[in-house]
């Protein structure tokens, strides 16, 4: 759907926002792209829905230069950026009519209707934006980004200052739009919302892309394992018969890490070896990296 061909960005002080960015976006998936405040996230999506002048480089959306056709590109696009920037005197119903209609599209007050809905929205659609809450604010911006139909949404951390309820309910009108076809692009600080989402992840850092994966792939390629076992009886060191094994004594506890990606993570021999040193345990905990200690991972390296 989208595809982002050596791309620059450099500003007038020399600063270089983006550095030879290449990668392409599926139709129909959820694609997460993660990095530090400053890493050039929120210059990429400008440059891509044609808000920012790449400095070099191309991006085309369903195969049309979003320069050359930057009209048509335009149209397939819906933006809900970072900043809640709405008009304090309109009145809900209007600021996302006035939306389509920016996009030349006629009136259709039905498809508005059960997009506030679907947004639950429709309750406030008299109310003006100024007596709204920070979080229903949010949902009229997506709203708005909705208003025209696009076939591509760009979610620049849609969830921040939204309560946990709202939250939920916005990750389902994302999935209900996936459904329909819809390609959905999301930054976000909240990592636990990209692992439960996205179908891929791009981790972008100083204005480099330095990964793009599959978000199952990734997990299982990177994340990393721990069984602890709560002794039952304190020992003083780790048995030489085990020294083959990962294996840490902390506070009473014996921890074994291993790798997601191992055919034969020696579990079951591991346990053979305890019972043969008589070494028991009352309880026993498993704990498995998460999406945001691997990205930190690879932000930091």
């Amino acid at each position: 759907m989208i595809t982002i061909s050596d791309i620059n960005k450099i500003y007038d002080g020399k600063f270089q926002a983006l550095e030879n960015v290449n990668f392409e976006i599926k139709k129909g998936e959820i694609f997460a792209l993660l990095g530090p405040n400053g890493a050039g996230k929120t210059t990429l999506i400008k440059v891509i829905c044609g808000l920012s002048n790449a400095t070099s480089g191309t991006v085309t959306v369903d195969g049309l230069d979003n320069v050359k056709n930057y009209k048509d590109t335009r149209r397939l696009i819906g933006l809900v950026p970072q900043e809640l920037t709405t008009s304090p005197f309109e009145t809900v119903w209007k600021t996302v009519c006035f939306s389509r209609g920016l996009f030349g599209k006629p009136p259709k007050p039905e498809y508005i209707e059960k997009l506030l809905k679907q947004l639950s929205l429709w309750d406030k659609k008299d109310n003006k934006l100024m007596t709204l809450s920070g979080g229903m604010k949010r949902r009229v911006m997506i709203a708005k980004a909705l208003s025209h139909e696009p076939r591509v949404l760009f979610l620049d951390e849609p969830t921040a200052g939204v309560d946990v309820e709202l939250r939920k309910d916005m990750w389902q009108q994302v999935r209900e739009l996936q459904e329909t076809g819809v390609t959905i692009i999301l930054t976000t600080h909240y990592i636990e919302e990209a692992e439960e989402m996205a179908d891929r992840v791009g981790v972008i850092s100083s204005g480099k892309i330095i990964l793009i994966e599959e978000k199952n792939k990734l997990m299982k390629k990177m994340s990393k394992k721990e069984i602890k076992l709560v002794l039952a009886k304190p020992i003083n060191t780790i048995p030489n018969s085990l020294e083959n094994y990962d294996l840490k004594l902390v506070d009473n506890h014996l921890i074994y890490s291993y790798g997601n990606t191992e055919r034969s993570n020696g579990i079951s021999d591991l346990f053979e070896q305890l019972k043969k040193e008589h070494i028991e345990y009352t309880d026993i905990k498993t704990y498995e990296s998460s999406l945001e200690e691997i990205f930190v991972e690879l932000v930091n390296k």
